[in-house]
């Protein structure tokens, strides 16, 4: 496969991160993005000191002019996007301060549809592109207390098969990764969210609420996701574009 250009945003830990790391391996130059900064310079370091070919650049997904200003700084066209930033907040409807439901939406939603319009124009002209959503298991199923992300990530499903259809005139494809729990600090901060809200110990939360789920019971891994992009960056998957990739251990099936 070809050197791409990457950009990946909330790359600064997490899937992000992992992703990056992973993709850099391989011999891609990643555009590594963050609302924090530093910990987008951290993670780029990293891959430069591994031998790899990255760069770091604030970015605020809910921002134009920060979108816009990133773009703009970026050494290299972009070939593909990850658009993977994103966050969490566990309480009941009745108690879920608006402002922050509707934070989530501006950042896993909206902030998806704000960085693919921007970049979209350049991989037309390039007659290339690839984007990749990280979705969630949560944009398939729901659960309790998540109202925000669930309808988010729901969301997310329909805008990509949207974008799929607008850009079938060209070698562009877009695709939505649905991963159930990765061991993320967003996931341990879940964690211990979910122990409160319903009054259980952590380790039921890991055993009775994240992995019960799941037939094979195991979390996802950086290095899966990481694959897996590069899988839909690839020729091979150039008529694959729209849809969901499942990576839940058997949940949905059942």
């Amino acid at each position: 496969m070809d050197a791409r250009g990457i950009l990946v945003t909330g790359a600064g830990s997490g899937i992000g991160a992992g992703i990056a790391t992973g993709l850099a391996g391989a011999g891609h130059h990643l555009v590594v993005t963050d609302v924090d900064r530093d910990a987008a310079e951290a993670v780029a370091g990293a891959i430069r000191r591994a031998g790899g070919s990255a760069e770091a650049l604030p970015l605020d997904v809910t921002s134009d002019d920060s979108v816009a200003a990133a773009l703009a700084a970026v050494s290299r066209p972009i070939d593909v996007l990850v658009n993977n930033a994103g966050l969490q907040h566990v309480a009941p409807l009745e108690e879920f301060p608006m402002e922050k439901w509707d934070f989530l939406v501006q950042v896993m939603l909206v902030g998806v549809a704000r960085l693919t319009r921007a970049v979209l124009p350049g991989m037309r002209a390039r007659a290339f592109g690839r984007i990749v959503n990280i979705g969630s298991i949560h944009s398939l199923v729901a659960s309790p207390y998540k109202s925000a992300y669930v309808a988010a990530k729901h969301g997310l499903v329909g805008f990509s098969k949207v974008v799929a259809l607008e850009t079938a005139g060209t070698d562009i494809t877009i695709n939505t990764v649905c991963p159930t729990y990765v061991k993320t600090p967003l996931v341990d901060r879940q964690i211990a969210d979910q122990a409160r809200a319903r009054g259980i110990p952590e380790s039921q939360v890991v055993s009775e609420v994240m992995l019960k789920p799941m037939p094979k019971g195991v979390f996802i891994t950086f290095e899966e996701l990481a694959g897996i992009t590069a899988f839909l960056m690839s020729p091979a998957a150039r008529n694959i574009t729209g849809h969901t990739i499942d990576v839940d251990g058997g949940w949905t099936v059942q």
